[in-house]
């Protein structure tokens, strides 16, 4: 083949993924109105591509909109209800406190600190790489189903549209029994999954079917890393005072700890 056919075939290959993206956006034109004002031209690629990889079908309105990312529902081709977490990057200034759980985790060694980008994609794999984690442990938390760039595909905890309410929003039937249930699901992720979640409290813990669901593990770290220990300390006093303000009686945190890390089986 000579070098000019290789190139006229380049060009028609070009022309083809040109009209085929052109005919994506015509499809969902007014769905991507809901992204496009934010987002840019790279998100807004990484989106087409897990379109075309057939991992989302459809992307409705925000469901929830904070100082990291947005997360908007929408919808996979066999009509099954998706969360889709997209990382901001222009605005990204909380970047600066995530290095602190991304150093020392050896499944990110090479980690552009001076790339806002190469952070902020790093944060999306480990979210995704955690949850992974915790699906494989049997944790209670969304399936992650697929990543691209700042883009994070996971199960939809909730119903057509409406996200399951936070811990903190939920008047419960019984809090002695969902304490219970959770410090159980906090022991699953460190010892099954081999995870602290560093940030849990009624903020980062949903109610669905009566039963708690952990979610936002992006700043998890592994077990072995430096800060596990005092991150782990930090979970257990979170849990305890929220349910001692419920008027549940709490576990003494140092006992809890030890039964978290599978260091003792004796909560009495």
């Amino acid at each position: 083949m000579s070098g000019r056919d290789r190139i006229e075939r380049k060009a028609e290959a070009a022309e083809r993924r040109y009209e085929e993206e052109s005919l994506m956006l015509d499809k969902r034109q007014e769905e991507f109105k809901v992204i496009e004002e934010v987002f840019d031209r790279l998100t807004l690629e990484g989106v087409y591509k897990l379109i075309h990889q057939k991992v989302i079908d459809e992307i409705h309105g925000v469901i929830k909109a904070g100082k990291e990312a947005r997360i908007y529902w929408g919808k996979d081709p066999e009509d099954k209800e998706l969360a889709i977490k997209i990382y901001y990057t222009s605005t990204a200034d909380f970047r600066k406190g995530m290095m602190q759980y991304i150093q020392g985790d050896p499944r990110f060694k090479r980690v552009r600190r001076s790339s806002v980008r190469n952070v902020i994609y790093t944060w999306t794999q480990k979210e995704y790489k955690n949850l992974q984690l915790a699906e494989e442990a049997g944790v209670n938390a969304p399936r992650p189903i697929a990543f691209n760039r700042n883009i994070l595909v996971m199960t939809f905890i909730g119903h057509d549209g409406v996200p399951a309410p936070l811990l903190r929003e939920v008047d419960l039937s019984d809090p002695d029994e969902f304490y219970s249930e959770l410090i159980r699901e906090v022991r699953l992720l460190y010892t099954g999954a081999g995870l602290v979640h560093g940030d849990l409290s009624e903020y980062n813990v949903m109610v669905w079917e009566e039963t708690p669901v952990i979610f936002d593990v992006s700043q998890a770290l592994l077990t072995n890393h430096p800060l596990s220990e005092s991150l782990i300390q930090r979970d257990i006093a979170n849990v305890n005072y929220y349910f001692g303000r419920l008027g549940v009686d709490t576990f003494e945190d140092s006992k809890l700890e030890m039964w978290v890390k599978g260091e003792s089986e004796d909560l009495s």
